[in-house]
C-alpha cells in the first residue's frame, strides 16, 4: 500500500522579484501571492492534504520597509476575512503560528477571530507562520524546559516537541512530509527545522505569484517519486503515492 503526503510545507517565495519584472510596485507583488495562496489552500483541500503550513512572515522580515510590512498584513488580514466563511464551510481550521505579541492589533483579532471559527474545522488545518522563526522557538523551548519542575524530569523528544509547539501557539502536528520552495532559492531560511528533519524538499523556478495547481502538481508528482528512507538503509515502503 502506498503512504499518502500528509503534510506539506511551502515558503512562498518571489512576490518581490514578480512585481519588479513587470514594473510594479511590490506591494501587488503581495497582493498577487495572497491569490496564489488562496488558490493552493483550495488544492490542497481538494487534494485530501490533511495538513498545510505556509510560510508567509519570518520574523526577520521586520527589516523590510514599514510600508511593505504594512501593505503585507492588510492582505493577511483582508484573506482571513474574506475566506473566512469558505474556510469553515470546508472544514478548513485556521492556526496561526509565531509571535503574536508584536503583530499589529487588528492583525491579532483577526487571527484570534479566524481561529474561533475555524476551530471545528476537520478536513485540514491549515497554519499560516506569521511572525516566525523556528530558531527563536527552539530556544524558546529549550527555556521553558530549563524553568520546567520537577528539575528531574526525563527530558526527550516527545516533551520538547511539546513545549516547542507550546513556543509558537501551535497544536500537535505530524512531520512535514515535502517542503516546497518557488522562485528558484534553495534553502530553508529558518522555516520549521524540528518538523522538517525528515522531509523531502523541492525547489522550484516559478515564482509563488505564478505558483498554481500545475506547479503543485508537479511538485506532488516528483515527491511520489521519491524513496523515503528515514536513516535505514533500504527505502521503507513503496513510491510515495499522493492524491491526485
Amino acid at each position: 500500500m502506498k503512504a499518502e503526503l500528509n503534510h506539506l510545507g511551502i515558503i512562498m517565495d518571489g512576490n518581490g522579484r514578480w512585481a519588479a519584472r513587470r514594473g510594479l510596485p511590490r506591494s501587488l507583488g503581495h497582493k498577487a501571492g495572497i491569490a496564489a495562496a488562496k488558490r493552493i489552500v483550495e488544492s490542497a483541500h481538494r487534494r485530501g492534504i490533511a495538513y498545510l503550513t505556509l510560510y508567509a512572515f519570518s520574523a526577520d522580515n521586520w527589516s523590510r520597509d514599514r510600508r511593505e510590512v504594512d501593505a503585507i498584513f492588510r492582505l493577511v488580514d483582508g484573506y482571513l476575512t474574506d475566506e473566512l466563511r469558505t474556510l469553515a464551510a470546508h472544514g478548513v481550521r485556521v492556526q496561526v503560528i509565531g509571535r503574536r505579541d508584536r503583530l499589529p492589533d487588528r492583525t491579532r483579532r483577526v487571527i484570534e477571530r479566524a481561529e474561533k471559527v475555524t476551530q471545528a474545522g476537520e478536513a485540514m488545518l491549515l497554519r499560516l507562520a506569521i511572525d516566525y522563526s523556528s530558531r527563536d522557538a527552539l530556544v524558546a523551548a529549550a527555556a521553558a524546559l530549563v524553568r520546567m519542575q520537577p528539575p528531574e524530569s526525563v527530558i526527550d523528544r516527545e516533551l520538547f516537541f511539546e513545549r516547542l509547539n507550546g513556543a509558537i501557539n501551535s497544536s500537535r502536528v505530524p512531520d512535514i512530509d515535502l517542503v516546497i520552495r518557488t522562485s528558484g532559492e534553495q534553502r530553508l531560511s529558518d522555516f520549521c527545522l524540528w518538523e522538517c528533519a525528515y522531509a523531502e524538499l523541492f525547489f522550484t523556478p516559478v515564482l509563488w505569484p505564478d505558483f498554481d495547481d500545475v506547479a503543485l502538481a508537479e511538485a506532488l508528482a516528483a515527491f511520489g517519486n521519491r524513496q523515503r528512507r528515514f536513516g535505514s538503509a533500504a527505502a521503507t515502503g513503496q513510491a510515495i503515492g499522493v492524491a491526485s
